[in-house]
């Protein structure tokens, strides 16, 4: 009753807090990174619900605390970040050049002070909505290619016992650092999950924790052109937050794109920082491009698993062709955990908004010419002279 009460109310004040709150009273079980066994409910002595963290089918279990309390030392903070209403729903902070909710804010701070990463680490980067679902389905199919290179033929392969991707959401496949560890757990514990683990973060370049950008792990940033970005956002938040007037009118959400207003935002701040350290650190970091994904999956694929330490040989490209179809977008709209407008119980976010067209210029049905004339200018300026272009 009580945190019906709580939902009610925090529908209005902030829906990133609705969704974790509706989390918090639906849902006893969750996983925490990539898997494709079964996960398992407990309870430990001290009342606490008990997570399974797997990786692969390695299954250990780790203590949860109640993960709406945050650290009250972070609270003053806020009173000194610069603050803006995004879309006339929540507040937006602006920490360290970069704008998020006090929950993300709060949750990428406790990412940058205690993750440890490992040398053979692989962490997914992005901003919102640039192909990260797409990045973990193929990431995660490149660690298991072998396991998987004859499924294709096989008439049941979606109830594979090892099929991960039939298993669980897409989308929480592999576990955003800051969006389902640490936004629930200042000091959640990864130490028994076994290597190579697989990561995914929207945090910063600038702002990630110094075990990331000092060790010897893999970074994999995946950039899309902004026009296509803002508009799978701006489906993809109203697909939440839509009230009885409808969706946020897209050209004030193009406005706030345009300022750089939007959770993880500047959009070319965010998109340049990795492509400068890509440059800078090539055998570290791997900047690839959304389009350039849709138009030759099969090469990037091979590409991005020889830089995952996991190459296909000469003899593979049976097994290349497996990891595309897999991950295709047909695909996994199709499978039954990724199916249906009801909410997810990780995030409160409908299951089926993490999948829409997946196409190339689509912003060419919601941009005027104005507004296109106007993002393409402000696009050059902010990349030029860094090599980058965003077609």
């Amino acid at each position: 009753m009580f945190l019906s009460l709580l939902q009610a109310v925090a529908v209005f004040m902030d829906p990133f807090v609705y969704l974790f709150i509706y989390f918090a009273s639906s849902c006893q079980e969750y996983q925490l990174n990539c898997t494709p066994s079964s996960y398992k409910k407990g309870v430990n002595k001290n009342n606490h619900h008990r997570l399974v963290v797997s990786s692969f089918g390695e299954e250990t279990a780790m203590d949860s605390p109640k993960f709406l309390l945050r650290d009250p030392s972070l609270e003053p903070l806020l009173d000194e970040f610069p603050r803006e209403k995004f879309w006339e729903i929540f507040d937006l902070y602006q920490w360290e050049g970069f704008w998020n909710t006090s929950l993300y804010l709060r949750a990428s701070m406790d990412c940058q002070k205690h993750f440890e990463a490992r040398d053979d680490d692989v962490i997914l980067a992005s901003g919102m909505k640039t192909g990260s679902t797409w990045m973990k389905a193929l990431c995660g199919s490149i660690l298991q290619q072998k396991q998987h290179s004859d499924e294709k033929d096989d008439e049941n392969e979606e109830e594979a016992e090892d099929d991960f991707l039939a298993k669980t959401h897409t989308a929480h496949s592999v576990t955003t650092l800051e969006g389902q560890a640490y936004i629930r757990n200042p000091h959640p514990d990864f130490s028994t999950i076994p290597s190579p683990r697989l990561f995914h973060t929207h945090i910063s370049y600038n702002l990630l924790p110094p075990s990331i950008r000092d060790s010897k792990c893999k970074i994999v940033y995946i950039a899309r052109n902004p026009k296509d970005t803002l508009v799978s956002l701006w489906y993809f938040i109203n697909s939440y937050t839509s009230t009885e007037k409808g969706p946020y009118p897209f050209d004030k959400a193009f406005e706030s794109f345009y300022n750089g207003v939007h959770p993880w935002g500047p959009f070319w701040h965010h998109v340049l920082q990795y492509w400068k350290a890509s440059l800078e650190r090539p055998n570290k970091i791997m900047f690839l491009k959304y389009e350039d994904l849709k138009r030759d999956p099969r090469g990037q694929v091979k590409k991005l698993a020889e830089f995952m330490g996991r190459p296909f040989g000469e003899d593979d490209e049976d097994a290349v062709d497996n990891v595309v179809w897999r991950c295709s977008l047909e695909r996994l709209k199709k499978l039954d955990v990724n199916q249906g407008n009801a909410r997810s119980v990780l995030t409160g976010i409908p299951k089926d908004s993490f999948f829409r067209l997946g196409v190339v210029g689509d912003w060419k049905n919601h941009f005027t010419d104005d507004m296109a004339d106007h993002l393409d200018q402000l696009t050059r300026i902010k990349l030029e002279g860094s090599g980058l272009h965003l077609d």
